[in-house]
C-alpha cells in the first residue's frame, strides 16, 4: 500500500553559523580547507551511476591563486551526452513510478547530510573553487541548498494537494501530477553552489530524470554536491553529471527528441540562444519542452532624500561588493539625490578603504577574486573604458586590476553623468558600482530611467523613511524588479521567504524557492469517473410535447 498518509515536515530555514573565533564550525572549516587544498582529485562524469573518463581533461583552478590546481575533470562530448540521455530515459519509468514521498525522502536526507557531516567539505570546496568567503559560502553552499532540499518537498506536497473544487453527485473528479514527457536539461552557473544543487534536484523531485551540465568554473564544488546526492540514495541514472564545453554538451541535448525541459541559470545571451534552438527544433520533440531560466540582472538602489545614510551605505557596500559583485542580484547601479550625495560619497569611500581583498582562507578577507581569466578581462574592460570616457564617467574609488597571482579587482565606484553610460545599463558581473546623482525635483524622470534604461528586471531596492515616497517609488518600479526590497540591499533572497526570479531580460520569473518553480516540472492529468453512466444518448429536450 502506498504511504499516502506520509506528510513532509514543515521546514524551517537553516540557521547561519557564525564561524566566530573558537567555534567548532570554524575549526572544522579550516581543517577541510587544508585537506582539500593539499590534494588534487580527478573528477569523472557520472552517467547511470557509473564513472566515465573521457581523457579530455580540464583544470579546476583556485581563482585567488590561479596557479593552484584543485582537480582535473573529464569533459563530456556528444557521445557521452547521448549516453547520459539514454541513462536518463532508462531510469525514468522506475523513478517516476516511485511514491513521491520516497523521492522527497532522498532530498530530505541529503539536506541533513549537508547540514551535518558534509557541511565543511562543501563550504571549503566552494571557498577554494569559487573564491567565496566563509560567510558567502555558508549562506550559499550550506544554508540555501539545505533550504531548497527541505522546502521543495513541502512545496511539492502542496502541488499534489491541488485538486478540483468539487465533484457532482455520482462523479469523482481528481487531478494527477506526473513528470514531463522527457528528460530535463539542468545547466547551472558558477556563482551559487545552491543553484547548482537545486536546478537538477527540483525536477527530479517531481519524477523527472536529468542531464546536469555544471559550469566549468564550478565543477569542483558541484562534484561534491553530486556525491552527497549519491550517498543520500539518489538512484543511478536519475541525475547524470556531465561537465564539458557549452556546445559539446548543449548541442546534442537540445537536438534530442526526448528533451522535456530546460532548467537554466546563467547569461541572458546563452539562454536566448538555447530558447532559439528549442524553437527551431520544435517539430522534432515529443512534447513542447518547458523552458525555465533565470538570467542577467542590473540590480538598482534608488535613494530618496529621506533615506537613512548609514543603512544606505551598508547596503551599497554589501550589495555591490560581496562575492565580488558576481551575483545576478548585485547592486550594480545606484541613484542618489544630489542633496545627500556629498555625505553618502564620503561614507562610502571611507567604508571601501577598509575592505580587505585577498585569499578567502584568511577569514578577515571581505572580497576574494573574480572567477576566472575571461571574467577578469571582461570586467577590466568595463573599468578601462570608463576611465577613458571622461566626459560621462569618473572612477572615484578602486579601479585597479591585478591577475599576477589571482584574478583580483578592487571594489570600484564609477560616478556617471550620463545615465545611459554602459556601466549604468549593462550587466558587468563584477565589483563595479555605477552611481548617478539626480536632482530631487527630477525623481519622476529618474524612476523612468531606472525602469527603461536597462533591459533587466531582477532586483532593486528603495531607501527612504518617507512612507509616501516608498509607495510612489514601489509603484513606479513595479515591472523593474522581480524581487524588490525596501530599506535593504537587493541581494540575499531566502528560500520560502523571498522566492527569487525576474522578468524581461532577467528570465522567466518562475521563482525558485516556491511552488511556482516546481509546478513547471509536472504535467497534470484530470480524471473524471462517473459511477453510474448514462445508458441512452437522447437528451430531455429531444422528447416531443
Amino acid at each position: 500500500m502506498a504511504d499516502t498518509l506520509m506528510t513532509v515536515p514543515l521546514p524551517e530555514n537553516e540557521p547561519i553559523k557564525s564561524y566566530a573565533p573558537g567555534s567548532p564550525e570554524k575549526a572544522a572549516l579550516k581543517t577541510a580547507l587544508k585537506r582539500l587544498a593539499a590534494e588534487q582529485v580527478e573528477i569523472p562524469l557520472l552517467i547511470g551511476g557509473k564513472e566515465v573518463r573521457t581523457g579530455k581533461l580540464a583544470p579546476c583552478r583556485v581563482p585567488h591563486a590561479h596557479k593552484q590546481i584543485l582537480a582535473e575533470y573529464h569533459q563530456a562530448g556528444p557521445r557521452e551526452v547521448n549516453r547520459a540521455i539514454q541513462a536518463a530515459q532508462r531510469a525514468r519509468p522506475a523513478w517516476s513510478a516511485m511514491d513521491w514521498q520516497h523521492r522527497a525522502a532522498i532530498l530530505l536526507k541529503a539536506a541533513e547530510m549537508l547540514a551535518g557531516p558534509w557541511r565543511a567539505t562543501i563550504n571549503a570546496a566552494t571557498m577554494l573553487g569559487q573564491s567565496k568567503t566563509p560567510f558567502q559560502a555558508e549562506i550559499d553552499a550550506a544554508c540555501e541548498l539545505i533550504d531548497f532540499w527541505r522546502f521543495n518537498p513541502w512545496f511539492y506536497e502542496r502541488i499534489m494537494g491541488e485538486q478540483p473544487i468539487r465533484s457532482q453527485e455520482g462523479r469523482w473528479n481528481y487531478m494527477e501530477h506526473r513528470p514531463l514527457d522527457g528528460f530535463v536539461f539542468a545547466a547551472t552557473p558558477f556563482n551559487f553552489t545552491s543553484i547548482a544543487g537545486n536546478l537538477p534536484t527540483a525536477p527530479a523531485l517531481c519524477g523527472n530524470t536529468v542531464v546536469w551540465k555544471p559550469a566549468s568554473s564550478a565543477v569542483y564544488s558541484n562534484y561534491y554536491v553530486m556525491k552527497v546526492l549519491q550517498e543520500a540514495g539518489m538512484p543511478d541514472g536519475v541525475i547524470n553529471f556531465v561537465p564539458g564545453r557549452g556546445a559539446d554538451v548543449g548541442d546534442p541535448v537540445l537536438a534530442s527528441p526526448h528533451l522535456g525541459g530546460v532548467h537554466f541559470t546563467g547569461s541572458t545571451g546563452v539562454f536566448q540562444a538555447m530558447w532559439r534552438t528549442v524553437g527551431m527544433n520544435i517539430e522534432r520533440y515529443g512534447c513542447y519542452p518547458r523552458v525555465v531560466g533565470e538570467t542577467g540582472g542590473k540590480g538598482f538602489i534608488i535613494a530618496h532624500a529621506s533615506a537613512d545614510e548609514d543603512a544606505l551605505v551598508t547596503a551599497l557596500v554589501r550589495g555591490a561588493f560581496e562575492y565580488q559583485g558576481q551575483k545576478c542580484s548585485a547592486a550594480s547601479r545606484a541613484f542618489i539625490p544630489s542633496s545627500r550625495w556629498p555625505s553618502v560619497r564620503r561614507k562610502l569611500l571611507a567604508a571601501l578603504a577598509t575592505i580587505k581583498l585577498g585569499d578567502v582562507s584568511d577569514f578577515r578577507t571581505f572580497m576574494g577574486a573574480v572567477i576566472d581569466k575571461a571574467a577578469f578581462a571582461s570586467i577590466k574592460g568595463y573599468i578601462d573604458r570608463a576611465r577613458r570616457d571622461r566626459g560621462k564617467a569618473k572612477i572615484i574609488a578602486g579601479g585597479k586590476c591585478d591577475d599576477t597571482q589571482g584574478y583580483f579587482i578592487e571594489p570600484t565606484v564609477v560616478q556617471c553623468s550620463d545615465p545611459h553610460q554602459e556601466t549604468m545599463v549593462e550587466e558587468i558581473f563584477g565589483p563595479v558600482l555605477s552611481v548617478y546623482v539626480y536632482e530631487e525635483k527630477d525623481l519622476a524622470r529618474t524612476l523612468k530611467l531606472i525602469d527603461q534604461s536597462s533591459p533587466y528586471a531582477l532586483t532593486g531596492a528603495v531607501f527612504a523613511q518617507d512612507r509616501a515616497a516608498i509607495m510612489l517609488i514601489k509603484g513606479a518600479l513595479r515591472g523593474a524588479a522581480g524581487n524588490f526590497y525596501i530599506n535593504d540591499k537587493p541581494t540575499g533572497a531566502v528560500v520560502g521567504q523571498q522566492p527569487f526570479g525576474g522578468s524581461r531580460a532577467s528570465g522567466t520569473n518562475d521563482k525558485a524557492g516556491s511552488c511556482l518553480n516546481l509546478v513547471r516540472w509536472v504535467s497534470p492529468r484530470t480524471v473524471k469517473e462517473t459511477f453510474c453512466p448514462q445508458r441512452d444518448y437522447p437528451y430531455p429536450h429531444m422528447q416531443e410535447k
